[in-house]
């Protein structure tokens, strides 16, 4: 399972991937509205990954790793965002791992500098979709799974 962590859309993307290749499980996003309370929306984000981790029980669970340059106020509500998704994914596995988005866009795209538009296509395309899954951090999320599942052999250098 891949997530892309925020606060008003966590996106989440299940995969299998035998070996060779990756098939498409599930994708979405978890939601939260913008008046809800900080704490009611960080609830929301843990049930909501419990209740995912419950339903898929998946082996591994890989998360995109937070950069931001400009917005601390954006980067803090992620990070506590980012903190309550990781506390009910550690509930459910300890396998758990991180990838930057340089290393996303190379595993999935083959260049580290892919736009969001090549990205997303580049997950329709080896997920044999017939459309491209959104909303964006769905797509996100899903470019996420296949990069773990591309690093699956050096898997250990990734966890958190």
């Amino acid at each position: 399972m891949g997530v892309d962590p925020g606060l008003a859309t966590m996106g989440y993307g299940v995969i299998s991937y035998d070996g060779v290749k990756c098939s498409m499980l599930d994708y979405g996003a978890l939601i939260t509205p913008a008046g809800m309370p900080l704490p009611e929306r960080l609830l929301s984000l843990y049930d909501g990954i419990t209740e995912l981790c419950q339903r898929f029980e998946p082996d591994d669970i890989s998360m995109e790793e937070l950069f931001f340059s400009k917005n601390v106020t954006t980067a803090i509500a992620v990070g506590e965002a980012r903190g309550a998704a990781m506390v009910a994914m550690r509930k459910h596995t300890a396998s758990l791992f991180e990838y930057t988005p340089m290393q996303i866009k190379q595993a999935v795209a083959g260049y580290g500098k892919a736009d969001k538009k090549q990205m997303q296509q580049m997950v329709k395309m080896l997920l044999g979709l017939k459309e491209i899954p959104r909303p964006d951090d769905a797509a996100d999320a899903l470019a996420t799974a296949i990069c773990h599942a591309h690093s699956s052999r050096m898997r250990h250098n990734f966890r958190i």
